[in-house]
Order: C-alpha cells, then structure tokens, then sequence
C-alpha cells in the first residue's frame, strides 16, 4: 500500500517519518504508562515495534498495523505473493472512552453461532471493545438456562413472524426460533475475549419477558389475565404482559441470573428495564398488595423495586447492574448504569446524580432505522440516520460538556433491534458503513460536530476503507444505494413523524 495510511479510527498523532518498505519483523511490549488500550505504533525500515499500554494496547496497534498493510490484510488467508510494501509511520493512540459498544438483538431473529463470532471479529477491527448481547424478548428466549428447560423448550421458538412494522399486516408462516447452549455461550464469550471484547449479556425484566411467560405462565400476572394461554410473541412493539411482582419471580430470576453469571464474567450485566407497561400491575391485586406492604407509592416505584433487588443481588456477587434508562423511573438503584437510549435526558440526569451512562439514544445511533430517505431502502422504519448523521454523533452533550458530571460518561453504544432484520446479509447492511463512522466517534477525540471534517472521513472510506470491508466480506450499504438484492419492494415499514433531534438541543 502507498500514500496516506488511512487509518480509520482516526489516530491522535499520525507522524509519516518518509519512505516505505516491506513490513519486518513485528515485536511488541507493554509500557502502562502509556494508559489503558493506548499503543505506539512504530513502522520503519528496521521492522515493527508496539507498544501497549496493556495487552489491550498492543491488539489495538496489531489493528492498525492490519489496516496499513492493505485491504488485503482483512482475508482470511493471504493472498499476496510478494511482500506488502507499508509506510513508515509512528502512530501514538489512545481511546476516548473506556466502553466502546455494539448491542446486537438475537432475541428478536435468531442469529446463528458463528455470525455472532463474525461480528466480534468486525467490531475488535474496528476498536469496538462491547458486544451488549439481547438475548431474551417477547419473541425469544437465546440463553439455555439447565434449571429451567421450558425457557428454550417453549420460549425459545414462535410459530410466525410479523413481516415489516406497517399496513398492511404480513406474516413469515414459517417457525422462527433457535438458542445458544451455555457451551456456545462460553465459546463466543472466550473467542471475544481474545479480541479484547466484552460480552455484556441482556436478561430482560420485568418487562418484555412474555417467551418467559409462555414457559412458565406463574410468572406473570395470572390474576389479572389467563397466563396459561400467552405464547411466544409473533408480532412487534410495546407489551401489555409483564412479570408479577412476587418473590418466586425473584427466586425464579435469582435462579436465571446465577447460571448467567457462571457463563458471562462481564463485571456488568444488563436486566433491561424498558417499556414495562404497568396496567396489568394496577389491575393485580397481588401487585397492589405488594406496593401497600412495601410503602410504595406507585407502580413506578414497584418497578424501581424490583430493579433495585437485582442491582443488590449483583453487587454481593462482584457484578454491576446496567439497565435502560426507563430504571430512572421511580428512583434509581445505588449502584446501576444506565443506557440511555431516549434522547439524551435520562442520560444527563443520571450523570448529574453520580451515576455512570453509556449513552446510545436512538435519535442518533440506533443502527435499525432507515439511513437514507427514497422508497429503495428495505422496510423504512425510524428516522434516517445518514453515514454523516452518525459520524456527527456526540455522546457527551453541551450540558455536560466540561463539567466534573461528563467523567460518568463512561461510554457509548451503537443498538441494532432485529424486528425487520432477519438474517447476517440484512444485519450487515443496516450496521455498515454507519458502525464504522460510530467506531470513530467512540475511539477518537474528535471535534465538535459541525467542525468535523466528514469529507475526509468519507475519502478515506471510498480509498480504503471499503475495500477492507470487501475483503471482510461485509454485505454493507453501498454508497450509490442498496443493490438490488438488499432492497424489500413491498415489505411496510413506519417512520417517525417528529423531526429528528440532533446534539446541539441535548
């Protein structure tokens, strides 16, 4: 490879010492003063040395060395039969922020083993060191849990598919379903450990828990409605069936999370939160009591309850609860995280009150939704996030900016839901190129959004960059538009009616 590097994430100080060569032989080493996932990465004449402020560090610099080698480089076997010639560089990096993530919804459409291992293998190429795993829903149980069989016996299939979001309704007649055994599970979770990627697993509660539901109909509100007679959710949006609020779901979910804990060593664990709708609780007797035995004040503060059992059953295990931010609601358990994915609202407040956010709001990067107005994108749903829309992303917003509250910004996520994405060509296409423009917001200190300089991004996208996700073999969203085979002509879609908000109003 000759001329500029290219590399993407943009590194803090790139240095082009002159000349170019045959790549040598590659040493590396580790030096903490550089700081956590920090590297120096120095090419020249005499091979090539990185430096690691961690072993983090010297596989984020292996990272950038794969990138100044060629797209080439990105196969999985070589090809090449004369030496790459590289430029001679000394690159000094380092990452913005600690969580750098991707969520990834398997509960939605299942998605096999091995592309789940592909994507961990995209994310460690792009410096993505999270992969927040959704794996249970109203549509799908993933996670075999042995002390509860009918969570994957039952839970984990559904006899249909509701096709698109729109009018008018259609169906996939076929079953849809699938699992990962806790073997699996600890295979993705070791092969993502070599690549520096955490796996954060999702149990979802107490809402979204219908599959749940469907297993064992004593979890959820059997007072209120026949329990007996739910199965796993066929179609999308927001459930009225939710758990009870009793102890043996405590118990039940106790029993979940332990066997959870033993495949996962994430020090965080995400139990969801969202969109638990409280009707069925203020129709419960059952609930009702509950809320009058604890001195609640409302269903709100039932839920908070129930949040805050789990954020203290963690703690006493070493681990930390992370949840929606809906966990806000109520008042907020001492120790939990929140992602915030509704604007940027519950993100500041959390911030404010001393706790740490990892901030995803689906206004600018949730992957999902459509990333170019006109009728060829497949199943229009959201609101466009264009490349440049999320290359303009900001996690940290003005009202925090430069205040001692920014440092519980720990982080920031990219969130894919998989209700219109039903298979690896379709994933691919709604998270590149856009996750490769978030991959840069999330490593680099980049300037403010309107000063940033998009044009170069997208010239080194078009000079190198695709060429690598070519080699990747990534299905992505052309520039010039969706080939033919990626468009769905008559799959509905819904899009959002409200203008879309930007940083500059958070």
């Amino acid at each position: 490879m000759t001329g500029e590097p290219n590399l993407i994430p943009a590194p803090r100080r790139l240095v082009r010492t002159g000349g170019e060569g045959p790549l040598g032989e590659v040493r590396t080493s580790v030096d903490p003063a550089l700081g956590p996932e920090a590297y120096r990465l120095t090419v020249s004449s005499n091979g090539v040395d990185i430096v690691g402020g961690d072993e983090a560090g010297i596989h984020w610099g292996r990272q950038s060395l794969r990138q100044l080698k060629g797209p080439d480089a990105f196969r999985r076997a070589a090809i090449e039969s004369e030496p790459v010639s590289v430029p001679y560089v000394v690159v000094e990096d380092a990452p913005r922020f600690a969580w750098r993530g991707f969520m990834l919804d398997v509960a939605r459409h299942f998605l096999p083993k091995d592309d789940v291992m592909r994507y961990v293998d995209l994310l460690s190429a792009h410096k993505l060191n999270v992969l927040h795993l959704h794996l249970t829903d109203d549509q799908g149980w993933r996670v075999e849990i042995e002390r509860y069989p009918r969570l994957t016996e039952v839970g984990a299939w559904r006899p249909r598919t509701r096709m698109g979001w729109g009018e008018p309704v259609m169906w996939d007649e076929r079953p849809h379903g699938g699992f990962y055994s806790q073997d699996d599970l600890r295979e993705i979770v070791a092969y993502a450990a070599e690549r520096h990627v955490t796996v954060v697993p999702e149990v979802d509660l107490p809402g979204h828990s219908q599959a749940a539901i469907a297993a064992y109909p004593e979890l959820g509100n059997s007072d209120v409605i026949d329990t007996s007679a739910l199965g796993v959710k066929t179609d999308w949006g927001i459930n009225p069936n939710v758990l009870a609020p009793t102890e043996a779901m405590l118990r039940f979910y106790e029993g979940v999370l332990e066997e959870v804990l033993d495949i996962f060593p994430s020090r965080f664990v995400h139990i969801g939160g969202d969109e638990c709708v409280k009707d069925q609780w203020r129709a419960s007797p059952t609930a009702q009591e509950r809320i009058r035995e604890l001195g609640l004040k409302d269903e709100n503060e039932l839920q908070s309850w129930i949040i805050r059992h789990f954020d203290g059953w963690l703690a006493e295990r070493g681990r930390r609860l992370v949840g929606w931010d809906e966990i806000l609601e109520g008042g907020l358990a001492e120790g939990a995280t929140v992602t915030c994915w509704r604007w940027y609202r519950g993100g500041i407040a959390a911030a404010k009150a001393g706790h740490d956010v990892v901030m995803c709001p689906q206004q600018e990067v949730y992957l999902d939704h459509v990333q170019a107005p006109g009728p060829d994108e497949p199943v229009p749903f959201g609101w466009v996030h264009t490349l440049e829309d999320v290359y303009r992303f900001e996690p940290v917003p003005p009202s925090l900016a430069g205040t001692p509250e920014a440092s519980h910004v720990i982080g920031t996520q990219a969130n894919l839901w998989t209700e219109v994405v039903e298979d690896r060509g379709r994933l691919d296409y709604q998270a590149f190129p856009r996750l490769v423009a978030f991959a840069e917001v999330a490593w680099s200190h980049l300037p403010e959004p309107d000063e940033r300089d998009f044009e170069d991004f997208d010239r080194r996208m078009n000079a190198a960059h695709y060429s690598r996700l070519d080699a990747l073999g990534v299905g992505y969203r052309p520039p010039t538009g969706p080939h033919p085979w990626q468009q769905r002509p008559g799959v509905p879609g819904r899009m959002h009616n409200k203008p879309r908000k930007t940083w500059r109003t958070a």
